[in-house]
């Protein structure tokens, strides 16, 4: 392609004149949509009636603060004394609705400042925005899937404890028991608790409450739930036949020594599909009075065994075949019973995405829960690294 002169040359007599203006640039042009966020759920009035019983006339206020802290950990920082990152951002200023940031020393005496009441009326807010958003998908069958998840601190942290972490040997940790609603992929609530306790630990009154609460926003629903070998207790299975909720739980071999006969001097089972076989059977442990449906399964497996020798004492051993044993009170045929409680997988994923993704909205109930044991003292010198755990609530 031929050019003429006219599109090369150039006359140019002036020199550019510079001028210096005041620019305003952002590098969080996003939180524009937090801002929107925030407006449509009217979360700062709803935060500050939850201090409506705190008399402090400060200026910075605790619904402030816990947006800052929601905020910072969308953003993805971890320590407070990030926020000088960001303090002079004008999109990060406005989405909070403020012409200048506190100072870190500001924010960590407020935090200092928390009371347990405040603490549990933020947790019923962030539970109360779960169950709008069941509320408005109209579900009619719930699942409400129970466990623990160690959340370690990586140094002392108040509240924590040394106690069982697989990744992190003889490191402390939190060890919270959560509820979470696969059909949504919410977290329900969180029962925050030292690293040593074992999982069942303070479990009945956590799950009369959330089984509850679903229970009164959607009272024609269907609720479910699954829970592993930890919580099969004769008390778990008399609450959740109490309130009528359908329920499959792992049974522990090692706790019930003749189940290993039972299973091993079985000759006949019924075949579910190419992998899983059953047997159903009348066996109640005998310390109950209650009866409920226990279902025997094997599962053709194409792995070497590496456990104890120890364990053999206790949990059945075939070469080629795992064992379980589901407790249920479910009606329907054994396979869909056990694709329903090997959908408990789902959780594990909600763990780990909400411990991996750094841009996930937190709720404020795991900030406030973290902080009632943790205090200020520690997050302000060297905190350790803060999972966002509590998540898609805002939706």
């Amino acid at each position: 392609m031929k050019l003429s002169k006219a599109q090369i040359h150039a006359r140019v007599h002036s020199l550019p004149e510079l001028r210096f203006e005041d620019q305003r640039l952002t590098s969080f042009s996003g939180c524009v949509l937090l801002q929107a966020l925030f407006q449509k759920l009217k979360l700062r009035e709803r935060l500050r009636e939850c201090f409506t019983h705190r008399n402090d006339r400060l200026v910075v206020g605790f619904p402030v603060i816990i947006l800052i802290m929601i905020l910072h950990l969308m953003l993805g920082y971890r320590r407070l004394r990030d926020i000088d990152r960001y303090r002079d951002d004008p999109i990060v200023l406005r989405a909070l609705g403020l012409k200048r940031m506190p100072d870190v020393s500001t924010i960590s005496r407020g935090l200092s400042r928390v009371d347990r009441g405040s603490v549990e009326n933020v947790r019923a807010l962030s539970r109360e925005f779960a169950l709008d958003r069941l509320q408005a998908c109209k579900l009619t069958r719930v699942t409400l899937d129970f466990d623990g998840s160690v959340i370690s601190t990586g140094r002392y942290a108040e509240g924590s404890a040394v106690g069982y972490n697989k990744t992190k040997k003889g490191a402390r940790s939190y060890y919270p028991l959560f509820c979470t609603i696969p059909q949504t992929g919410q977290v329900l609530d969180v029962l925050h608790r030292a690293g040593n306790v074992h999982d069942s630990r303070d479990s009945l009154q956590f799950m009369s409450d959330c089984i509850d609460a679903v229970r009164f926003r959607l009272p024609s629903a269907i609720i479910e739930s699954r829970k592993d070998s930890a919580f099969f207790s004769d008390k778990t299975v008399d609450l959740l036949e109490n309130k009528d909720v359908q329920f499959s739980i792992s049974v522990p071999f090692e706790r019930f020594a003749e189940l290993k006969r039972l299973v091993e001097t079985r000759r006949q089972w019924a075949r579910l599909d190419d992998d899983w076989d059953y047997f159903e059977s009348d066996w109640t442990p005998q310390c109950w009075k209650s009866r409920c449906r226990f279902l025997f399964l094997r599962h053709k497996v194409k792995k070497q065994r590496k456990e104890p020798v120890q364990l053999h004492l206790f949990v059945p051993r075939e070469e080629g075949y795992e064992f379980k044993a589901l407790a249920t009170n479910k009606e329907g045929k054994a396979k869909s019973i056990l694709l329903f409680h090997n959908g408990r997988g789902s959780q594990e994923n909600i763990f780990s995405e909400l411990k991996t993704r750094g841009n996930t909205l937190p709720s404020a109930i795991w900030i406030m829960c973290r902080l009632a044991h943790y205090r200020a003292t520690g997050f302000t010198t060297n905190p350790p690294s803060l999972p966002i755990i509590c998540t898609v609530n805002f939706r």
